[in-house]
């Protein structure tokens, strides 16, 4: 990486950090841990009930973030802190997935609390990352570089994930499972260092300079306030928000939630985690093609084109039978899953005014994680009351149609 230009340098390793924190989303929230807590932290509980937990422990965990992350974000614009933020957001995600290796057979508590953990420290720490993009790069390359960075993403995340599935093959028992989580840790922690050492922080603004503490704290509120207030004069940006927060949802629960609802239907680990690698690499050239397909008829219709498509995925999804339907299904997702949230990362890094980054990517991520609190939820109640996953699933189809129809009146 030294031998690169500077500029080129600086994008390689912000896209290294994609590559890191990748290994979090499939490892730990989309493939292993899902089916390791329902097979042996929750061992014993009902299925129904393993399920629900889950997903409500998902949506509890994006409600902290939600809540607190807009407002770090703000104090983060403030006072330069940005880096820093995403270090301390880091290692709190790389701390939890490492921890998660000492589980054991009925640990369902601590399974869920570290659960919890990672996913605040992944969820938090992606606004302040986001918020690096815009004085990263001129606005007419964010789409291509945005689009980069998932791609480097699934290919580190289907890498690390391949690895894993190898030693879940070949250790006995649950030594495996136990060693890729101690693998997500490591590898975060590794691909991590370049945008620390690399990517400059962007300059603070003149009032942050004195604040520290508290007072840091209660000026990233009153700016999250004010922010709230202004947002709504930027009509376009606002309704953007209102679209992406309903069917940011429906893609969210999709990632949660696949693997444990393959596992209820009795699908075996290793086609669920093979299945979910195959999302990761199929995901690499479509993440790509996104970004080239934005610039040919731009990133609202790019947009729009994978949630019509995600639509269909999900009607599929109540009629799974078969393990070759799991995998149809995955690699259908990995069509559209990051070129699909790539063009939306861009889109509304075009729109966002200038040395305001991190407190509308604060925005932008709560939009996200309030959305991501729904959609677990709902799952998880509809499953457990009524026992049926496959009723869950046909629920989340509203959040792609209300998504769709409002992202038609923003203006591209």
């Amino acid at each position: 990486m030294l031998f690169f230009r500077d500029a080129d340098r600086k994008v390689l390793s912000w896209c290294s950090y994609d590559v890191g924190n990748s290994a979090f989303a499939t490892t730990i929230m989309a493939a292993v841990y899902p089916v390791y807590f329902k097979e042996v932290a929750a061992f014993g509980l009902a299925t129904n009930i393993s399920t629900a937990y889950w997903a409500y422990a998902s949506a509890v965990s994006l409600f902290l973030s939600a809540f607190f992350a807009p407002i770090l974000g703000a104090a983060a614009d403030v006072k330069g802190s940005k880096k820093r933020m995403l270090f301390l957001f880091t290692l709190l995600g790389v701390l939890s997935s490492g921890c998660m290796a000492f589980i054991g057979p009925g640990d369902w508590k601590l399974a869920l609390f570290l659960m919890m953990g990672g996913t605040i420290g992944f969820s938090a720490s992606m606004i302040f990352y986001d918020a690096l993009l815009p004085s990263l790069v001129p606005a007419h390359r964010i789409d291509t570089v945005s689009s980069q960075g998932y791609a480097l993403g699934y290919l580190g995340g289907g890498i690390l994930l391949a690895a894993n599935l190898l030693f879940i093959r070949f250790l006995p028992g649950t030594a495996g499972a136990r060693l890729s989580f101690l693998s997500v840790a490591l590898w975060w922690a590794l691909f991590s260092v370049p945008v620390f050492l690399f990517v400059d922080e962007p300059p603070p603004s003149p009032e942050g300079k004195h604040l520290s503490g508290a007072a840091l704290f209660l000026k990233g509120l009153e700016r999250l306030r004010t922010t709230f207030r202004e947002i709504r004069n930027y009509r376009n940006l606002f309704v953007f928000l209102l679209a992406f927060w309903l069917y940011n949802d429906g893609i969210g629960t999709i990632i949660r939630m696949a693997a444990i609802y393959g596992a209820t239907l009795g699908i075996p680990m290793s086609h669920l985690v093979g299945a979910l690698l195959v999302t990761q690499f199929v995901g690499i050239p479509f993440s790509l093609a996104f970004g080239v397909l934005a610039s040919k008829i731009g990133s609202k219709r790019s947009i729009l084109a994978g949630l019509c498509f995600y639509l269909c995925i999900t009607f599929a999804g109540i009629f799974v039978r078969e393990i070759w339907h799991f995998w149809a299904l995955a690699i259908a997702v990995g069509m559209v899953q990051g070129g699909t949230q790539a063009i939306s990362r861009s889109f509304f890094a075009s729109m966002i005014p200038p040395g305001r980054t991190a407190e509308f990517f604060g925005f932008y991520d709560i939009s996200s994680k309030f959305s991501g609190i729904f959609g677990p939820a709902v799952f998880g109640f509809i499953t457990q009351v009524t026992g049926s996953s496959r009723l869950a699933i046909a629920v989340l189809s509203y959040t792609f149609i209300l998504g769709i129809v409002i992202l038609r009146k923003v203006r591209g």
